[in-house]
């Protein structure tokens, strides 16, 4: 096969994969929720702590961030419900760890909306 087909066979390629990648785009809603939770210095702290383990109880957080428990639990709430760390429970503890495609998916966000390919106004 000569060597422009195989060029357009990647450029073919790479247009699915982007417009794969498009059609999983988050709506800015989504967009709006993440950058809402990560703007708190506490909670991009705890996101950060949980990001660097496996997965670590309320307790174990308590103990790195110097913040009450109650406070740590309130800040998991809301990085939960972005979608950016997830909880479950192993006997009386709750783990909780990153959910790191999450912050990669919000990544893509923002660089297609940087990139002009979308715009902020979208909803």
């Amino acid at each position: 096969m000569p060597l422009w087909n195989h060029r357009r066979d990647a450029l073919q390629t790479a247009s699915v994969l982007e417009l794969t990648i498009c059609c999983k785009m988050m709506d800015l809603s989504q967009i709006e929720k993440i950058s809402k939770a990560l703007a708190d210095q506490t909670r991009l702290m705890i996101f950060e702590a949980i990001s660097c383990q496996k997965h670590m109880n309320c307790s174990q957080i308590v103990s790195l961030q110097g913040v009450t428990p109650a406070t740590v639990s309130h800040h998991l709430k809301i990085l939960v419900e972005a979608g950016l760390a997830e909880s479950h429970r192993e006997g009386q503890f709750v783990y909780n760890k990153a959910v790191p495609g999450k912050i990669e998916e919000y990544t893509r966000a923002l660089t297609s909306i940087a990139r002009g390919k979308r715009t902020a106004k979208q909803r």
